[in-house]
């Protein structure tokens, strides 16, 4: 009596549980490869918001500070969102007429706040507080990068716990004089290094690695 199933089938079979038991793991393997890229990391992706908003023209051209639109960013854990009041407060007087800012004019009259879309955003799981980081001497360009030269805001920084544990080992790299925190083409000058070490003291700034510092 003959074999049901040609000898050949055999291989098959293992060729098949090989292939079967790789999947997964290339599955697991390609994940972590993409959540190291930039897509994975959100960062090159200017989002599209609801108004064409130029930081270039804003913050380079008028010379607008950080503090004016985020108006909370020294006093919260949020730096704020620009409400569509403070919007129209300049723009009730100049480009009042531009059809780009029909939207503006509609939210304003309506009483609803601009969609604007969040660009950094961390898990809820991580603790972050603004506040204490620009009234400690880290500038707006450390985490943001420059804004001033963006058309369209992007994340810039990783924001993985790496990331935030560089400056949190030596925070010397990162803090600047307190008056320089929004100007966002601030370079040191002289020697960083002790630059940073001397304000460190100076606003009694020290490093911060343990759990519960971001795991609250």
């Amino acid at each position: 009596m003959s074999a049901l199933f040609p000898k050949h089938t055999n291989t098959l079979a293992r060729v098949s549980l090989a292939i079967g038991a790789l999947i997964p793991v290339a599955a697991i393997g390609g994940l972590m490869l993409y959540v190291r890229t930039p897509g994975g990391y959100g960062t090159g992706h200017p989002a599209e918001q609801p108004v064409q908003f130029d930081h270039r023209h804003h913050v380079k051209d008028l010379g607008l500070d950080c503090r004016y639109c985020h108006t909370s960013v020294e006093q919260s854990a949020t730096a704020g969102i620009p409400p569509t009041q403070l919007c129209m407060g300049c723009h009730a007087q100049v480009w009042n007429k531009s059809p780009l800012l029909d939207p503006v004019r509609n939210w304003y009259f309506t009483d609803r706040p601009i969609p604007w879309k969040r660009i950094h955003n961390l898990p809820d799981f991580v603790y972050f507080n603004h506040s204490i980081h620009v009234n400690k001497g880290v500038g707006c360009a450390s985490c943001h990068g420059r804004v001033d030269e963006m058309a369209s805001v992007e994340q810039v920084a990783t924001l993985t716990m790496g990331w935030c544990l560089d400056c949190h080992r030596d925070p010397s790299k990162f803090i600047r004089p307190k008056e320089e925190v929004t100007n966002l083409a601030w370079v040191a000058k002289g020697e960083p290094a002790e630059l940073g070490l001397e304000l460190m003291k100076k606003y009694d700034v020290h490093t911060r690695t343990s759990c519960s510092t971001c795991h609250r």
